[in-house]
């Protein structure tokens, strides 16, 4: 076969546009917001200077931003504000609490029963409230039990990748698949529609998950790989001989290199506390309250020519440093956090929580930066902050919207209000899967009656949306349509078919789920998605089979982001709190991916064509 001639000049431009978007998605140093955004500009402005019409029919510019109220992007942001508010009622705290009380009794079963309960939610709820209530959990069973966390934490996390893909509503990425292959005319595919053969390959690949991955794991040091304290509260003593008396704040700092922090000074006779503003000078019998390392504590002594106390007695040998009831703990950024995009400092999170951070790990390895710089690096989701306090501090934290706290304690919260979000989610489902009201109508009345009932405020509901979300299915949804209306679509199909036309049917489909799994590990999997989804149609047309089965492809195809950590979101936060290593998630993933591909490409096959 010849391949076909080269499409008129729009669809050419969809295609560059294509390839740049893809690259866009897969840049770190440029926010996905804002690469969705200049996609989406880009196409308006084209369509704007260049009119585009075929067969009589003008692609009016303003209808590529008709993503923006998608009833796909609808029903994404309605379920995220359903998952947000089963994370902050606590309603899947008896799941976690019975989970971590069997893990003491039988660790490999617990596994099994882990990774079910984790893909059995996830095809129904976004499965990053299934990570976050998970996460804790195991990381308190490991601490607890002395047991490596290595083998539990990454199988689970890709356990709700692999349950996320059973129902339309498991991820964005299938809802995407089904509306716009609705959009384009396909009749739309009910809620367990698919289900058949994604439970089939799935109950293949939690067997892999729960009894050969684990294996394939070398042993990780998490980062938050011990349970001492790091910080010391102490107290120099500035004596009459000291380097420091009758010097300024400002100066002493200098002498320093800047690294002396003073949280206030405690001046004799009465024992008032002074706040250490640069001009404040220094006399004899001033104690400059500090809290720092204890090398640092050390070094301050030394420079200072001041006296070092912990509490009543001088630091010696006899009475070395001690941090009391101070514990460590990690936080684990996530995109509802309020922290994303943003500095310690700007946020006052020192002030604000009363809790020290003392490290910052970024995938997976501690940032190369002094902890007086923290607080100017701007955070990203998925970072892990070490943090210190008091316990009463971290169960404060604890409450507090949106983050995820891994401290070795399994204490999760719960209100009075969760029966009322277990049975909203409930209704969503089974008002969708009978026919009763489409998935976004009956998720949006959701969220109403999580608000009218109080179980969410305002803050929840906008705090639980991502606008990188919003934006990439936005952006995809309009690359997409400019692709199918243009011919874009049209053309890299008939170059698919081409490539692979000594292929019968059952192995072209298979071409292109592998092709959507690659694209999925390495550019965002709703962009991949949206894309594949006329290519499929227009696959399919042209070998003249069934159409439904090229959807699954894509759908399935787009779904096995298991083999890096940047595939999907819910890979970072487990990356981090396991210490895992890029290496990790390709020895699982790639075989992962493999089996997923050989079974769901033969199901397929089997039950379409």
């Amino acid at each position: 076969m010849q391949l076909p001639d080269i499409p008129n000049n729009h669809a050419l431009a969809m295609l560059i546009i294509t390839m740049l978007a893809l690259y866009l998605f897969r840049r770190e140093d440029i926010p996905l917001e804002t690469s969705s955004l200049a996609v989406i500009a880009l196409l308006s402005l084209i369509f704007a200077v260049f009119p585009f019409e075929q067969n009589g029919i003008h692609l009016e510019p303003a209808s590529l931003f008709f993503g923006f109220g998608h009833e796909a992007l609808v029903t994404v942001c309605a379920l995220m504000i359903i998952g947000q508010g089963l994370v902050r009622t606590g309603a899947l705290e008896p799941i976690g609490r019975s989970l971590s009380r069997l893990w003491k009794i039988s660790p490999t079963l617990s596994l099994l029963l882990t990774l079910l309960v984790a893909g059995a939610l996830s095809a129904f709820v976004n499965n990053t409230p299934i990570v976050v209530l998970l996460l804790p959990i195991l990381s308190a069973v490991a601490i607890r039990t002395k047991t490596d966390s290595t083998g539990m934490l990454l199988p689970m996390g890709l356990a709700t990748l692999v349950g996320g893909m059973t129902t339309t509503i498991g991820t964005s990425t299938n809802l995407l698949v089904v509306s716009v292959a609705t959009d384009l005319g396909l009749p739309r595919f009910g809620i367990f529609d698919f289900a058949l053969p994604a439970l089939i390959a799935a109950s293949i690949a939690l067997v892999y998950l729960w009894l050969v991955a684990p294996k394939l794991l070398p042993k990780r040091t998490p980062s938050l790989n011990d349970t001492s304290p790091r910080l010391f509260s102490a107290y120099l003593n500035i004596n009459e001989d000291s380097e420091a008396n009758g010097k300024s704040i400002a100066e002493i700092i200098k002498l320093t290199d800047g690294q002396l922090r003073i949280n206030f000074i405690q001046r004799s006779p009465d024992n008032r506390n002074i706040i250490p503003l640069p001009d404040t000078v220094l006399i004899a019998g001033d104690k400059l309250q500090v809290k720092d390392y204890p090398d640092q504590l050390k070094e301050f002594e030394a420079v200072l020519g001041a006296t070092l106390f912990s509490g009543l007695n001088k630091v010696d040998e006899d009475h070395p440093l001690l941090a009391d009831k101070q514990v460590l703990a990690e936080l684990v950024v996530i995109g509802s956090s309020g922290l994303v995009g943003k500095t310690l400092k700007q946020v006052n999170f020192v002030n604000r929580f009363g809790l020290s951070v003392i490290a910052l790990h970024r995938e997976g390895k501690a940032m190369e930066i002094g902890r007086s710089k923290i607080g100017n690096v701007v955070i990203k989701a998925g970072d892990v902050l070490l943090i210190q306090g008091e316990e009463e501090q971290l169960l404060e934290l604890k409450a507090k919207r949106g983050l995820l706290i891994i401290d070795g304690a399994a204490q999760l919260p719960q209100t009075k209000k969760a029966p009322i979000v277990l049975t909203v989610l409930l209704s969503v489902i089974l008002l969708a899967a009978f026919g009763v009201l489409p998935i976004e109508i009956s998720a949006v009345c959701g969220v109403l009656v999580l608000l009218i009932t109080k179980c969410l405020n305002w803050h929840d509901a906008s705090s639980a949306l991502s606008s990188q979300v919003i934006l990439i299915v936005a952006a995809s949804l309009a690359l997409g349509s400019a692709m199918m209306q243009t011919g874009g679509a049209e053309y890299i199909a008939q170059v698919f078919v081409v490539s692979a036309s000594g292929l019968p049917p059952g192995g072209v489909l298979a071409a292109l789920m592998l092709l959507l799994a690659i694209m999925t590990n390495i550019v965002s999997n709703n962009a991949a998605a949206v894309i594949g989804t006329p290519i499929a149609i227009s696959v399919a047309t042209q070998l003249n089979v069934p159409v439904e089965p090229f959807i699954l492809a894509v759908l399935f195809g787009a779904n096995l982001s298991y083999a890096t950590p940047m595939a999907y979101k819910t890979n970072l936060l487990v990356m981090n709190a396991g210490g895992y290593q890029f290496s990790d998630f390709m020895r699982v993933g790639i075989p992962l991916i493999i089996i997923m591909w050989v079974t769901l490409s033969f199901l397929l096959s089997w039950l379409y064509l």
